[in-house]
């Protein structure tokens, strides 16, 4: 990283700079430590879903502004944090096999069996891997981490003594946010049970610092003492954010809004265990088609794989830089205009002034260095198209494209290639089962008789434009004071739809001749 790339980065507006000011400011109060670590966690109790993937996307785009503005001279590191040492409280609606989970309610997930054909060994391990196989496609720099793991390995052992020794400040952090109820019963230490296995949530007995243990009665009402260490007790989901932070020395970690009202019990633990809390970044939850919170459990969103059948990784990755503290509806209608702005930032990158680059959502997306991409036609224009023709193969579209763009072959452009792929599979999934065309009114039917002689009498190799001028001229000449109405009723008679491309362009794609025959199948109903 340059001198001058890290003076213009200072004046960026882009949120990951914003985020990574923060993060310079922190080290010029308090030194740079050896390796500045960024942290992102993941709860595998249910499939892994976009919502994870984004915190890992987002949390890459801090990270890379943060090598900018420190010229790449300090050490970063992702840790990708899984808590699979936590009970499964409720067997997830949307995994198959369920009934063979029924047996493990409050079992570690790590020890939870797993319900998914494959070679996994257990409920959160296949999830885990799930998550790891994405991030591993997108080719992220991270470093994966298993909360049983860690417990069990003893990396968490010091900071739990730590915690003994704190039990009672712990406590008056956490009590006060509790109902009488809970607080008759609550410890932030879960004991899993020697003879059953489970997490427990019981109270303590009593709390040992000088041996580093907890005295508590299992389930068969046996009293039990066991040292805090070795993956014998983890710690309850709060206490545990602040104590993870706090061994590890996080210095950075995004979550959603759904955990903004914890955050200060987080601050507060970690620093009665001797070390600062990281920076925060709190961004809006995503929300389903219906405008509800899209959850894990539920599986209401849309899974990682299912966005990847319609478009690209970077059309996601655009999706999440997109307003991260606005609440987004993640749902396949989003698609389409995600992947059109995506190739819009990048056919504006190469003739932008550095300042503009640092601000490109591409940017951001490629760490600094967006490939270079040909995109003569875009998705929305591809969908139209495969309405149009009918086609369900490449082939057929291929032979539209390369009558439109000379020279351009699937070989010569791979990346539109991808994309004739994806709006095929799109179009017959979610555009085609909503079509719905309608006959011309008298009006409208002039019209385009008028179009289709004008049309006719066109150069068939006319490009957009003068086919657009030409559809103008009709729409004023046959009194459509409001054009949009005018194209609207061709959307609506020659496409099935209420919104389209530009007209003129999509005809010199798909052809004059085939504009022609389309028109005179809405002339005579046929094309519903």
């Amino acid at each position: 990283m340059t001198a001058d790339l890290k003076e213009i980065a200072q004046t960026s507006k882009a949120w990951p700079f914003e985020e990574a000011k923060r993060l310079v400011k922190r080290f010029e109060q308090s030194g740079y430590p050896e390796e500045v670590l960024f942290e992102t966690g993941y709860g595998p109790s249910g499939l892994p879903h976009i919502g994870t993937f984004g915190e890992v996307a987002r949390t890459t785009m801090v990270m890379n502004a943060f090598r900018v503005l420190t010229e790449d001279k300090i050490p970063t590191r992702l840790l990708c944090f899984s808590d699979d040492m936590d009970g499964m409280r409720k067997i997830p609606g949307n995994v198959p096999n369920g009934e063979m989970l029924e047996g493990f309610l409050n079992k570690p997930l790590s020890r939870v069996p797993n319900p998914f054909d494959s070679e996994h060994e257990s409920f959160a391990a296949h999830n885990n891997a799930q998550l790891c196989q994405f991030l591993d496609s997108f080719d992220f720099e991270y470093e994966f981490a298993s909360s049983t793991e860690y417990y069990a390995s003893g990396k968490f052992d010091a900071m739990l003594l730590k915690a003994v020794e704190k039990y009672q400040d712990i406590m008056d952090v956490m009590l006060p946010t509790l109902g009488p109820e809970r607080q008759a019963t609550y410890s932030p230490f879960l004991p899993i049970s020697p003879s059953t296995g489970n997490v427990l949530y019981v109270p303590m007995k009593s709390v040992d610092a000088e041996n580093g243990t907890i005295t508590f009665d299992d389930e068969d009402g046996t009293e039990v003492t066991l040292p805090v260490t070795g993956g014998n007790v983890k710690l309850q989901w709060k206490p545990d954010f602040g104590m993870r932070w706090a061994a590890l020395n996080v210095h950075f970690e995004m979550y959603g809004k759904d955990h903004q009202a914890n955050s200060n019990l987080y601050d507060k633990i970690c620093r009665i265990l001797g070390v600062r809390p990281p920076e925060h970044f709190i961004y809006e939850l995503f929300l389903d088609d219906k405008g509800e919170k899209i959850s894990k459990t539920k599986g209401n969103g849309i899974a990682i794989e299912e966005w990847l059948e319609y478009a690209s990784p970077n059309s996601l990755s655009l999706f999440m830089y997109q307003k991260p503290k606005t609440a987004k509806r993640l749902y396949f209608d989003v698609i389409p205009r995600q992947v059109d702005e995506y190739f819009q930032h990048l056919a504006a990158f190469e003739g932008q002034d550095e300042k503009a680059k640092l601000n490109n959502p591409v940017w951001h997306i490629h760490g600094g260095i967006p490939p270079k991409v040909d995109m003569p036609i875009n998705f929305t224009m591809l969908l139209n198209l495969v309405s149009a023709s009918n086609a369900s193969d490449k082939e057929t579209l291929w032979g539209f494209i390369s009558q439109y763009a000379e020279g351009v072959t699937p070989d010569s452009h791979p990346v539109l290639d991808e994309l004739v792929g994806y709006a095929i599979r799109y179009f017959e999934d979610f555009v085609r089962p909503t079509k719905t065309f309608r006959a011309p009114t008298d009006q409208e039917r002039s019209a385009l008789v008028d179009l289709r002689a004008k049309l006719e009498a066109l150069d068939p190799s006319s490009d957009g434009e003068a086919i657009q001028t030409e559809i103008f001229t009709v729409g004023k000449d046959h009194g459509f004071e409001n054009l949009r109405e005018w194209f609207q009723a061709l959307y609506q008679i020659l496409l099935g739809q209420d919104q389209g491309p530009r007209f003129g362009s999509f005809a010199a794609l798909y052809g004059i001749d085939k504009t022609v025959e389309m028109i005179d199948a809405g002339l005579e109903g046929k094309l519903g």
